[in-house]
């Protein structure tokens, strides 16, 4: 009550300022709190998943500060988060098989769906009305009403009878579609929900063996499907009067032992920068460079160690790296224009995941053995905050909301 009714206060004062002189700021106490949840915006909110507790921590990129948990998201191993186009609405993913529905302003839990026995992740349709998770087990995709998370269609990636493929790599595709592949069956499919209650599928067959993860490019033009059975990528031009796989790299470590894979890499919207893409190679210390307009290898960058995450800044002038076990504990910037190494981080032990803000000045960078998250300037690599995080993991901004593929 106290809260609600400081809350009003403020507000009132708020609008007092604007009609006489300006009045100072309120208290951070009192705004961080979810009775003022509509004092504050949900441009600079964003979550940290703690994996070993299930829960979420509430952070403000401006202020480099947590606002607060959100708890009860059961298996969040390899958890992930989109976001509604209000930028304060989270949905999350559970490896469980969950789905939550999460308000950043109030910091609770809105609605929850067991929607499967094993995910590693989902999409949003580009008017934020549908959400679609992608499944292990059963495999396949599953749509939901994204207020209600009530189910709108359910798609089996059932790829001959009785066989059911675990599925990787879905995004949103404009009109309500979602593109999405087939890691067991070596194809890509999209499903058109214009009419939920009909989903339309749309089959590409013998894309290459595995496809592990995809991403679409920042324009939507171009899904590219990493393959983990073989060496290449399978390309779609969804623009294309009929769209077509087109088989990429083809045989990129060809003559070498490849190395094993400690963990499988992440491809992701955001490898893009200007009309080049960077992409880790599987069982390699490189990073391959694409022309994506020829879609042709146009350089290796050597680096620390088997790459996880490679991403770009958002105006492209950098490409930052991670990688997996034993050099999990280093992060690389590239500068895209010199493709070259220049600088080296050791941020933590385990590190995780990386997430740009949203004019990308700063990268917070999860260190999950080292329970911390930290946050480095771009510019000049000095470390602007630590934040004490139980086991941080994957880092997801609300500026999200507004970028195709996320």
């Amino acid at each position: 009550m106290k809260q609600a009714l400081g809350c009003m206060l403020l507000a009132l004062a708020a609008l007092v300022g604007c009609a006489s002189s300006p009045q100072p700021a309120p208290p951070a106490a009192m705004i961080d709190t979810p009775a003022c949840a509509a004092l504050i915006g949900s441009g600079d909110l964003g979550v940290v998943v703690e994996r070993a507790k299930g829960s979420l921590q509430v952070i403000n990129t401006t202020s480099r500060q947590i606002l607060g948990s959100i708890d009860g998201f059961g298996d969040l191993s390899h958890a992930s988060v989109v976001y509604g186009r209000d930028g304060a609405t989270a949905y999350v993913f559970g490896r469980d098989g969950a789905l939550s529905k999460v308000n950043l302003l109030t910091r609770k839990t809105d609605a929850r769906v067991q929607q499967s026995g094993n995910s590693i992740g989902g999409a949003i349709s580009q008017d934020g009305s549908l959400v679609a998770a992608q499944n292990y087990q059963p495999g396949g995709i599953k749509v939901f009403d994204a207020k209600t998370l009530a189910l709108v269609a359910d798609i089996p990636a059932e790829f001959a009878p009785g066989k059911l493929s675990r599925v990787v790599g879905l995004a949103d595709l404009p009109g309500k579609r979602f593109i999405y592949s087939l890691f067991d069956a070596g194809e890509i499919w999209i499903a058109d929900l214009s009419l939920p209650g009909a989903p339309k599928l749309t089959k590409f067959k013998d894309v290459g063996r595995q496809p592990y993860d995809a991403l679409l490019t920042p324009n939507g033009r171009h899904y590219i499907a990493g393959l983990f059975g073989e060496d290449g990528l399978g390309v779609i031009d969804l623009w294309a009067t009929e769209p077509k796989v087109t088989r990429i790299l083809g045989g990129y470590g060809r003559g070498q032992e490849p190395l094993p894979v400690f963990k499988m890499p992440h491809l992701r919207g955001w490898a893009v920068a200007g009309r080049f893409a960077y992409l880790p190679a599987i069982g390699r210390h490189e990073v391959l460079v694409v022309d994506t307009e020829s879609w042709s290898e146009v350089a290796r960058i050597p680096v620390a160690g088997q790459p996880v995450f490679v991403i770009a800044r958002p105006d492209g002038r950098q490409v930052w790296v991670n990688f997996a076990v034993p050099d999990y504990n280093r992060v690389q910037v590239i500068d895209t224009q010199s493709r070259q190494i220049v600088k080296t981080l050791e941020p933590g032990r385990a590190v995780l995941h990386m997430e740009f803000t949203p004019r990308g000045e700063a990268v917070w960078i999860s260190s999950r053995d080292d329970n911390r998250v930290s946050v480095i300037a771009t510019d000049s690599f000095e470390t602007q905050a630590v934040l004490s995080i139980d086991a941080p993991s994957g880092i997801f901004f609300s500026s999200r909301a507004n970028r195709m593929g996320f």
